[in-house]
């Protein structure tokens, strides 16, 4: 059996993660949006690759990851992964020096430049992202602004990780970014000590990871009170005391979306991949 590359493994998981299902509120195999389709998904990660393929080969983070959104956008749905993209370009980067690991991606994180930054400024140019406005005073590097916002970055100095570190109280993939991938490495854990389908097992990581902290996404696009009780009704699933499929279904008619915990199951995959989980 032909070895995959570590790019594929990162294509592979966009592509195991939405075919997991149930996901409440994310479009998978079974349930989508009239404008957010499985197919836009597929075409997502298959576009992403040649930005994969840069981080795997040593280019900047920034950069590749600049490049895999603007190869994901090129499909009609908008966009589908960019936060999972975020989070494998550097999972992707420490993988190619070998097994990937906390330690390894913390240093590719602490090694970003001020033009990683701008790179990641940039993606934003090529997809519209659901996003907060900005703290007070840091309205010059709103991440709508795009490449407006790079004379910013480079008056004060601040570097892809620093820019992260910024957001990572209310991002889960930024907080990710500065605490070693922390939960992405537990899930990818799980997923390898799980047993049948690999979507399967996807789902179950992503169920709980939803139960275990409020999803960013959601506090975005809806509010806290709606996150807390995505967070709730996720441990309710764990617990037997709610069905799955029906949850899922009715976050997808209210349009509830925990997008964050399925980026962070993508990364996992991708881990769990790397290390051995057989597909």
């Amino acid at each position: 059996m032909s070895e995959r590359s570590t790019a594929q493994n990162a294509e592979l998981a966009l592509l195991l993660e939405v075919s997991g299902t149930p996901k409440p509120g994310n479009v998978d195999r079974e349930r989508e949006y009239d404008d957010l389709r499985f197919e836009h998904f597929l075409a997502g990660a298959v576009g992403a690759r040649p930005g994969l393929d840069r981080a795997a080969d040593g280019e900047r983070v920034g950069r590749a990851f600049e490049r895999a959104v603007d190869g994901m956008a090129g499909q009609s749905g908008g966009n589908t992964q960019f936060g999972a993209l975020l989070v494998l370009t550097p999972l992707v980067a420490a993988a190619s020096e070998g097994d990937p690991t906390p330690e390894g991606v913390a240093d590719v994180v602490g090694d970003t430049t001020v033009a990683d930054a701008a790179d990641f400024y940039r993606a934003f140019e090529h997809v519209d992202v659901a996003v907060d406005d900005p703290p007070e005073g840091l309205e010059p590097l709103d991440v709508r602004r795009g490449s407006d916002a790079i004379p910013t970055l480079e008056e004060r100095g601040l570097t892809l990780s620093d820019v992260m570190a910024e957001s990572a109280d209310v991002d889960g993939v930024a907080a990710e970014w500065t605490s070693g991938f922390e939960r992405v490495f537990d899930a990818a854990e799980g997923i390898l000590a799980g047993e049948g389908p690999v979507a399967d097992r996807a789902s179950r990581a992503f169920l709980r990871l939803l139960a275990e902290e409020v999803d960013t996404f959601v506090v975005t696009r809806n509010d806290r009170e709606t996150a807390a009780e995505v967070q709730r009704r996720a441990q309710a699933v764990l617990d037997g005391e709610e069905d799955a499929t029906e949850l899922a279904e009715e976050f997808v008619a209210r349009d509830v979306n925990p997008g964050t915990t399925a980026d962070l199951v993508a990364g996992a995959l991708f881990v769990a991949l790397e290390r051995g989980l057989v597909v």
